[in-house]
């Protein structure tokens, strides 16, 4: 039979996924796609990078992030509500812009517009792949890749005709439909997939409707080169009590209570890309276009004490990732250069509101004037370099170099200056405004690395990472109270990490150890005396951890997989509202985390399994004086499915045992003990039919 162009590259493709599953399964070379933007081996990757295959994510069905991300050995995402969340990753728990989230490789926000629930932007269970760098990566990527880099792909196009049909129901009004296909006709292929999803959530007033859906094209060309076209659309309606703690009675008597009900979030995105790529000989070229559009309007319950508000915000993005590489015969080298282009002209409009309680629980809310409305251009010029080069057949060394040069153009559409303006729940709000201006940050962030092979099932690594991230748009031109806001400076960070990655026997393992330090971090605090909120730059702290990850089949029908971190965090220079931290833990900081599955794959299931997850979660502070604490916790999950003909059928139970838990907390003197409550004992029915 002939293979053309197209079949060629999706079998190429196809060598890049490492499937997990029964012990029969033939393990390839692992390849990762996101420490150099295009497969590399692993083994010589001088980081540490974990991914989660096609295959586990359809097992698993994650109905949220946290389901399918915690399976990687250092990552934890909690749930905010909805599919909010924050994102621990060589960091505290945190809604910082210390994560950078890419599609495909494409970023899904700006620069300038992070925002921390950006994963609810991509359709995550409906992905080929996700791949998770641990630490820095900011020399490829640019800003905000401090903590790490979470890369989502989108299912190739099959070679020949394929589709299915999956529907689910669950408990508090949970249905989702899930449908996906395509095929391959010569040269071209294409796929499309499609996300519906409700619930009633399980709180007060935590509705949520998803609409997803990915289109892909795929093109062989003459000469080998290649054109891929992906389109996602994502459009998300939510009532969130978001990270709505609840009072440490009403915690653990009524944790379906919601104090904020009115609040809301709606969320659209739109990413269209086209991918050149042609390689010949030992020359590669890649360019790829894209345009973005992201809008959000949004009621932040968890500032209706101090700053009460509607915020719209948003923008459109038209931007190109230029990459040239070019191997030489010598000592294996590789030289890599490229330049990431991105033009977002984007703003934001903020309304007051003054919300009203009874008995506690705000039930309305009526709209005051506009206290920002601005339109603020991010423009990003970064080139970067990157070589590898191999002096001896065990060793291999690579380094990099990249130089952002960012600038925000801003435009305020009303008076400046400070504005105050009384509120219901907040009293007396001060804002401040800006004056138009034109705020510039550079930065050159390097890395060095080597990887070593002792043997064939064994190799190890160690790195230097810097990284940098500069403030955002509203952390510049909505300061709160701030006259100073525009004198921020970018966070630093320097980051140094070994480990060894191996096989013994049918087990694999990789263990790595980290030490980042973060300098000039941005911290929003409160003045104790005037009740101004501020964005400044405080000291200095450190992050240290180890990470554990080991696959062990055993009794031929039988798995086990293991993810485990140790982690502390720690104020090191550290002054704020005029007291000193210095010394103590940072709060929201799991001590450790960790996710074991033991999955069973009995010839009576026709080729399904019984999957048994353990997930813990350390004890963290609950505040900056380390005197109240949460203990953590250890949930059960169980999923079971079952294969017949074109048909499977399947079903999940999270938090088996019912156990009361916290997605997050804190401790004030004036708040006391407050907890967000976790998802209670909840089932999942489902069934597949493909075709």
């Amino acid at each position: 039979m002939e293979i053309k162009p197209r079949q060629l590259a999706v079998l190429v493709g196809l060598t890049c996924v490492v499937p997990y599953a029964a012990a029969d399964t033939v393990e390839l070379e692992t390849v990762t796609v996101t420490g150099t933007r295009e497969a590399t081996l692993r083994a010589e990757t001088p980081a540490t990078i974990e991914s989660v295959g096609e295959y586990e994510i359809e097992d698993t069905r994650p109905a949220h992030p946290a389901e399918i991300m915690g399976r990687i050995s250092g990552v934890h995402v909690n749930v905010t509500n909805g599919e909010g969340h924050m994102t621990a990753i060589r960091q505290p728990l945190t809604t910082g812009a210390v994560y950078l989230f890419l599609e495909d490789g494409i970023p899904t926000r700006s620069t300038g517009f992070f925002n921390h629930n950006a994963l609810y932007e991509v359709n995550m269970p409906q992905a080929e792949r996700i791949e998770v760098t641990k630490g820095p990566g900011t020399s490829l990527y640019g800003s905000d890749a401090i903590g790490g880099v979470i890369n989502v792909t989108t299912k190739r196009a099959p070679l020949e005709p394929e589709g299915d049909v999956n529907v689910e129901v669950g408990e508090h009004g949970w249905w989702r439909i899930l449908a996906g296909g395509g095929t391959t006709q010569g040269d071209n292929g294409y796929r499309g997939d499609v996300n519906i999803t409700h619930t009633d959530g399980w709180r007060d007033g935590t509705e949520y409707d998803r609409q997803s859906v990915n289109t892909r094209w795929e093109r062989a060309m003459e000469g080998g080169a290649s054109l891929d076209t992906v389109l996602t659309v994502s459009n998300i309606e939510q009532q969130t009590a978001g990270t709505s703690r609840l009072s440490e009675d009403d915690y653990k008597n009524d944790p379906t209570k919601n104090y904020y009900p009115i609040s809301f979030r709606d969320v659209q995105a739109l990413r269209l890309s086209s991918t050149y790529e042609a390689e010949r000989g030992d020359t590669l070229l890649s360019v790829t276009p894209y345009v973005r559009s992201n809008t959000m309007e949004y009621m932040p319950n968890w500032s209706f004490g101090y700053d009460p508000s509607i915020i719209e915000s948003g923008h459109d993005s038209f931007g190109v990732l230029f990459k040239y590489r070019r191997d030489f015969e010598p000592m294996r080298s590789r030289f890599v250069a490229g330049m990431d282009v991105d033009y977002s002209p984007g703003g934001r409009v903020t309304r007051s509101i003054d919300a009203f309680q009874t008995d506690g629980i705000y039930t309305d809310y009526t709209v005051n004037r506009k206290v920002y409305d601005y339109d603020v251009t991010f423009t990003g010029y970064s080139p970067y370099t990157h070589f590898e080069m191999s002096p001896s057949e065990r060793l291999r060394l690579n380094a990099g170099i990249r130089y952002d040069a960012m600038k925000y153009d801003y435009s305020n559409n009303l008076s400046s200056g400070t504005d105050k303006i009384n509120t219901e729940s907040a009293n007396e709000v001060t804002y401040n405004r800006p004056a138009d201006t034109v705020v510039r940050f550079s930065s050159f962030t390097p890395k060095i690395g080597l990887t070593y092979a002792f043997n064939n099932q064994l190799n190890g690594f160690v790195s230097y990472r810097n990284a940098f991230r500069a403030p955002s748009e509203g952390q510049l031109f909505a300061p709160g109270s701030s006259e100073v806001s525009l004198d921020l400076d970018p966070v630093k960070v320097d980051s140094y990490e070994t480990g060894v990655r191996g096989r013994a026997g049918s087990v694999d393992y990789g263990v790595s150890v980290y030490h980042m330090v973060k300098k000039d971090d941005l911290v929003r605090f409160e003045d104790p005396n005037t009740g101004d909120r501020y964005t400044v730059n405080a000291g200095e702290t450190r992050h240290q951890g180890v990470e554990l990850t080991a696959g062990i089949p055993f009794a031929e029908v039988w798995r086990l997989d293991v993810s485990y971190s140790v982690t502390k965090h720690t104020y090191e220079d550290w002054v704020e509202s005029g007291t000193d931290y210095s010394g103590n833990e940072m709060e929201s900081a799991p001590e450790e985390m960790g996710n074991a599955r033991l999955s069973h794959f009995p010839g009576y299931l026709n080729g399904g399994r019984i999957e048994l997850e353990w997930e813990r979660l350390g004890a963290y502070w609950l505040d900056q004086s380390n005197t109240e604490e949460y203990d953590g916790h250890d949930l059960l999950h169980l999923r079971a499915n079952y294969h017949f003909d074109a048909f499977e059928i399947y079903g999940r139970v999270m938090n088996l045992t019912d156990e009361r838990y916290a997605t997050a907390g804190r401790y004030s003197p004036w708040g006391g003990l407050e907890f967000a409550p976790g998802l209670p004992r909840t089932v999942y029915a489902g069934a597949v039919a493909r075709f």
